[in-house]
């Protein structure tokens, strides 16, 4: 991995703050429709940015593709996809059925107001020196890495709970505007909370990265699995109580919150991804309890 790309990576996971709204995506063209117009799909609520939905194909559907890559169905017809924080405005669902004609859906995704923050200073560069790089570089292959695993578990099809109860501290999407250039934005929800609370596992999965030690930016760093591509991750805990290979379940204790890794002070940092797609847990949860 270049240089470039390392450094391009390590900001994937740097928590930054809140404040008001972006503005909505920009209209895309609309891709041709070659196939017949007949739709069996059934899609569970809203699609929109950031956010991960569950779905049924049309019935005998042998294969589905969201624009043209290939999405997994399970023997009930049901499937799992999602739409990155700055997915563009259109998708294209496609069913290929027994009979080898197509089923076709034109998705509109719903474009979502982030919360934005301009600050009157310049962006600061990223970390690029080599003694960074040389530490970050095996970091970023082992998160790759427990990305790729595909799980035999269920969790994505649950009703996600949030890993605990507290006041949310940082949202998903939220991003700092600097002079020059925007910072990355925040990947995940923060939930404010003291050293050695306790942390729980939000649905089914199994567990594909438990550090060994605290990763320079996520610290100690905890990943599930739950399934059709879809996992979470938990960063700068104090302590990890389950181990890779592990199946856990939904109100699971997996860990205590920590100010490991670049945090400045102790809270849980959760955050989710579909394949590529970067979501909101918030969405998968609803809202936190008590407000």
């Amino acid at each position: 991995m270049n240089g470039a790309r390392a450094l391009a990576l390590a900001g994937l996971l740097l928590c930054v703050q809140p404040a008001q709204a972006m503005p909505a995506a920009q209209s895309a063209a609309r891709p041709a429709d070659t196939t017949r117009a007949i739709d069996g799909f059934v899609l569970d609520g809203e699609i929109s940015q950031g956010r991960a939905i569950l779905g049924t194909a049309p019935v005998g559907a042998r294969t589905l593709t969201l624009d043209g890559v290939a999405v997994p169905v399970e023997p009930d017809g049901r499937f799992l996809i999602a739409f990155d924080r700055d997915a563009p405005p259109t998708a294209v669902l496609t069913a290929r059925l027994p009979d080898g004609s197509e089923v076709r859906r034109e998705i509109a995704v719903v474009p979502r107001a982030w919360r934005l923050e301009r600050v009157n200073a310049p962006l600061l560069p990223s970390k690029s020196a080599e003694a960074f790089l040389a530490l970050r570089r095996p970091e970023l292959e082992q998160i790759e890495a427990a990305r790729a695993i595909q799980s035999a578990t269920d969790g994505w099809r649950q009703h996600f709970a949030w890993p605990r109860k507290g006041r949310v501290s940082g949202v998903f999407g939220s991003q700092r505007i600097y002079i020059g250039g925007p910072g990355a934005y925040h990947s995940g929800v923060d939930i404010a909370a003291a050293t050695g609370e306790k942390v729980y596992a939000p649905a089914d999965g199994v567990v594909v990265l438990a550090a060994d030690h605290p990763f320079t930016l996520e610290g100690n760093l905890l990943m599930i699995d739950h399934g059709m591509g879809l996992n979470s991750a938990f960063l700068h805990l104090s302590r990890i109580d389950v181990r890779p290979g592990d199946r856990v379940a939904q109100g699971q204790l997996i860990g205590l919150v920590g100010a490991t890794g670049r945090a400045t002070g102790p809270h849980l940092h959760w955050s989710m991804k579909w394949r590529d797609a970067r979501i909101d847990p918030a969405l998968l949860t609803g809202p936190m309890p008590g407000g």
